[in-house]
């Protein structure tokens, strides 16, 4: 039976862990794991062979750290020879319904703009291990432990672009349900589907126990079948080993419950072994499978947030288009992305939950204006974005280089537009408008619209997506030259929500060209439409009348729980007081008006206003007050919302950014004067480990906050550690681990510190750690994530 088929037949149970089974045969700590494809052949095969005995369907090659970046010299030769060794052991097994995996890991770097990976490179990266992997005569591509939403778009392109096998991938939550740059449940799963992978799921990071509310999320969200492969419990050390608490009998009645939740592929991760999955594959093949069942869930997304689209009105901001705006089409000509991510970051602040991005003007290089203004807008704010072209080019640009999925404005019913844009749509993800005109015009009847609906749903349909997936634009057209335009509108909104079951979406202002006061047109049509079931509105969120209509249809309808929407809004106004607030801006909210302070434009991300904004300042203050009033706060702040969840990575980079750029005007400004140092500490990642995600992380904060950072790099000997903490006398040091064969060099380097620099703190952070980890290591704090770094550093340095 063919993989596919399988997935959709029966409950399918995936191999365990590497790491432990190959330090069990005499790993030894530090060496790549990878190595072992061509020094320990017979106990690689080995491996995959007692993983099938067990009971797994699906085994992975012994890959999961190979790739360009780690072997430069021998890469196809290891990625050929785990592939083969996984498939030997598959022919010997004497069974008809087992297939070799290609295992594919993270890279270990941070994608642009947070890190300094291309995502072309990444691409390129991944898509070399595909073919070599492919050749070599793999049955399906396996992508796992990926924790970043760009990170595994890459990669499952790579796959999609380099051979045409099943392609599965898994992504690694925290213990609150978040990516490391901040993606949920639903953001993931929407994401992977528009690319169109054959199953998706989660491993590593998390025990069978904690990951069934997110497996439930999950089961809930997702069409196609669910990934579950826990590790056997949370690590520890135990004799410069990595051991696990849960053994065989306690993982498999774990994996009972979440077979019975009805979780279709089943498996294990770090920790588990043969052991685990016999018992695993024992305690559930019983179970009754429960075949997915595809989910009517509209859903678009940027890297850490999803929009359903259906369940209450969606607020589209329409502000960022040059459509009548000749201070937007300047920007656009001068490249002032300051005026233009402004424009963004408002309309967020007045209620907005997706963006729409148009940068269409003839004198312009579109694809490359789209694709920079989209990046820039991804970099500082999390809602969704519209991608608005009409030109193809910029289209697939934007299309390739989104960061999660998105909607597209617009498809129409000319063949034409249909065969250009829907393959599109289908290869990249995401929700696309259909504009209900076609060689005929816009059809002046409710039924011709329809008619036109029809025949857009029924072409996305032919080319793989999905109905719920197609938003029908009835096209609002001015009444002020047909005065029946509203009403033929808004016939055609109602019969395609229902008499079709489908979702709708509207530029409500078109309405009002050529009549005064536009505003009490638009809000009274915004208002019609949605009683007709409008799901999605393309508006100014600066209108206050516009938002009034909203909120207050919102609020009647029973889609404002408890009102706190309109509470919010409205509590403690006065009737006049009102009106008058629709003609000033928020407060907080950017203006064209309004000149952000440098607080706000650190907070916001905006490295170009941030420069402009402190020199501003030094023209009437001193140089270190503007640090301590202004700069530190304001990353303080940002700091806060990492920690409280509330911001996420993207942002916290991107206001560290911002304050660097702050820092260098004010460095420029004491004419070499250096600043006050809070003092030295040294960064690494410990030997053999060649990720530096978190450690490059946790620098930029330091350095925002003062400390001078020695960065040592990744895969760094223990020595080389002590001897540069003896030689400039650190008070403190930073170590990074990923990987659990790697502990044991952070431990190493833990003890040679101790040995020949006792007074030097340690603090410990990585992928793998615990506080009971790093406890039973030796090292004087554990830090989650950066900002927890940074308030040790303060405590360690406050106490000298």
């Amino acid at each position: 039976m063919e993989l596919r088929e399988l997935l959709h037949a029966k409950r399918v149970f995936c191999d365990g862990g590497s790491g432990s089974y190959l330090q069990a045969h005499g790993l030894k700590a530090g060496v790549l794991p990878e190595t072992w494809n061509l020094s320990h052949p017979e106990i690689v095969q080995n491996m995959a062979a007692e993983y099938y005995a067990a009971g797994a369907n699906i085994v992975n090659s012994n890959t999961f750290g190979a790739n360009r970046l780690k072997y430069q010299d021998d890469l196809e030769a290891i990625v050929t020879a785990g592939v083969r060794h996984v498939c030997r052991a598959r022919d010997l097994s004497g069974r008809n319904d087992v297939f070799a995996a290609l295992d594919i890991g993270p890279t270990g770097k941070l994608l642009e703009p947070m890190g300094d990976l291309s995502f072309d490179a990444a691409t390129e990266l991944f898509g070399e291990v595909v073919r070599i992997g492919a050749r070599a005569g793999a049955d399906l591509v396996l992508i796992e432990t990926m924790s970043d939403t760009y990170e595994i778009k890459a990669a499952v392109l790579a796959a999609k672009e380099n051979c045409d096998l099943p392609v599965c991938a898994t992504v690694t939550f925290d213990a609150s349900g978040k990516l490391l740059t901040g993606g949920t449940v639903d953001v993931v799963v929407a994401m992977l589907e528009g690319l169109g992978v054959d199953a998706l799921g989660m491993n590593c990071g998390l025990g069978p126990e904690q990951m069934m509310p997110l497996a439930a999320q999950m089961l809930e969200a997702a069409s196609v079948p669910v990934i579950v492969n826990p590790n056997a419990g949370l690590p520890r050390s135990e004799g410069g080993l990595t051991v696990y608490d849960v053994g065989p009998g306690e993982f498999a009645l774990q994996m009972q419950k979440l077979a019975g939740m009805g979780v279709q592929i089943l498996g294990g991760c770090c920790g588990t072994t043969p052991d685990h999955i016999r018992a695993l594959t024992e305690a559930c093949r019983d179970i009754p499978y429960t075949a997915p069942v595809k989910k009517d869930r509209t859903v678009i997304t940027s890297f850490s947030n999803a929009v359903r689209i259906g369940t209450q009105p969606v607020i589209i901001g329409e502000r960022i288009n040059p459509t009548g705006k000749k201070k937007f089409q300047q920007a656009l000509r001068d490249q002032d992305m300051g005026y233009i991510l402004a424009q963004g970051i408002e309309q967020e602040d007045s209620g907005a939950m997706v963006l729409d991005v148009n940068v269409g003007l003839p004198d312009i290089d579109e694809p490359a204006m789209m694709l920079r203004v989209m990046r820039e807008l991804q970099a500082i704010t999390s809602l969704p974005l519209q991608i608005d072209t009409s030109d193809a080019e910029a289209l697939e640009k934007a299309l390739r280089y989104y960061n999660g999925k998105p909607l597209v404005n617009s498809v129409n019913g000319k063949k034409e537009s249909l065969e250009t844009v829907l393959p599109l749509v289908r290869k990249y993800g995401g929700v696309v408008v259909g504009l209900t005109l076609d060689e005929q015009g816009i059809p002046d009847s409710a039924a011709g619209r329809v008619a036109v609906a029809r025949k857009i749903y029924e072409a996305a349909e032919s080319f793989g997506i999905d109905r719920k997936d197609v938003l029908i634009d009835c096209l609002a057209m001015a009444v002020s030259s047909d005065s029946k335009g509203a009403l033929t509108t808004l016939a055609a909104i109602r019969h395609i929500t229902e008499q079709m079951n489908g979702k709708t979406i509207l530029g409500v202002s078109n309405i009002s060209f050529g009549l005064p006061r536009r505003e009490i047109i638009n809000a009274a049509f915004l208002t019609m439409a949605l009683q007709m079931g409008l799901s999605c509105a393309i508006m100014n969120p600066n209108n206050e009348d516009m938002m009034r209509a909203m909120r207050a249809f919102c609020a009647l309808s029973d889609l404002d729980p408890q009102f706190g929407g309109y509470i919010s809004a409205y509590a403690g106004t006065q009737p006049d007081a009102v009106s008058a607030a629709a003609a000033k801006p928020k407060e907080g909210a950017a203006s064209e008006n309004r000149e952000m302070g440098l607080a706000e434009c650190v907070e916001r991300g905006l490295s170009a206003r941030a420069g402009d904004a402190v020199r501003a300042e030094l023209a009437r203050r001193d140089p270190l007050e503007i640090v301590d009033q202004e700069l530190i706060p304001a990353l303080d702040k940002v700091g806060r919302g990492f920690e409280k969840g509330t911001l996420f990575l993207p942002q916290l980079l991107m206001s560290a950014e911002a304050a660097q750029a702050a820092f260098s005007v004010i460095r420029e400004s004491m004419q070499g004067q250096a600043g006050e140092s809070k003092g030295q500490i040294i960064l690494a990642t410990v030997k053999n480990d060649i990720h530096d995600i978190g450690k490059n992380i946790v620098k930029v904060m330091l350095e925002n906050y003062g400390y001078d950072v020695i960065d040592l790099g990744k895969d760094v000997d223990p020595e080389t550690i002590v001897e540069c903490a003896i030689e400039h006398n650190i008070r403190l040091v930073g170590l990074s681990a990923l990987m659990t064969t790697t502990v044991v060099s952070m431990e190493e380097t833990i003890r040679l510190l101790r040995e020949r620099k006792p007074d030097t703190k340690i603090v410990v952070g990585g992928a793998v750690m615990t506080q009971e980890y790093a406890d039973k290591i030796g090292a004087d704090a554990y830090a989650r994530d950066a900002m927890e770094t940074v308030r040790y550093a303060d405590r360690v340095f406050a106490e000298a």
